[in-house]
């Protein structure tokens, strides 16, 4: 079983920037594919970012070309670069560890307890 923990949340102003942080208590290299996802009040969660082992990002529509995921599994460590920051990006920031486009793909589902992100008009 593997924990993870968001960190770097936080508030900020429209067009500012920000880096979420996900450590992993144990090993990410096996798993295949590794993610990011926002839940923001009254919504549904969605898919924000996601990254393979072998390189491959996929990113929701609304944040393409904002938003960089990245992966370093020597140091269990997968982030989120966020820039030009909107409103509408508010929400609560969820790592997970397993799911490629929000399918669980292998063996393991694994989540953190999420960071928020609040973006002030």
């Amino acid at each position: 079983q593997v924990q993870l923990v968001e960190s770097g949340g936080g508030l900020v102003q429209v067009g500012g920037s920000l880096r979420l942080s996900c450590v992993a208590s144990g090993s990410i290299a096996s798993i295949h594919a590794v993610g990011w996802y926002r839940q923001a009040p009254g919504k549904q969660r969605e898919l924000v970012a996601g990254i393979t082992n072998g390189g491959s990002t996929n990113y929701a529509r609304s944040v393409k070309g904002r938003f960089t995921i990245s992966r370093d599994n020597a140091k269990n460590l997968v982030s989120l670069q966020m820039n030009s920051l909107k409103p509408e990006d508010t929400a609560v920031y969820y790592c997970n560890a397993g799911r490629w486009r929000d399918t669980v793909l292998g063996t393991v589902d694994y989540w953190g307890q999420g960071t928020q992100v609040t973006v002030s008009a």
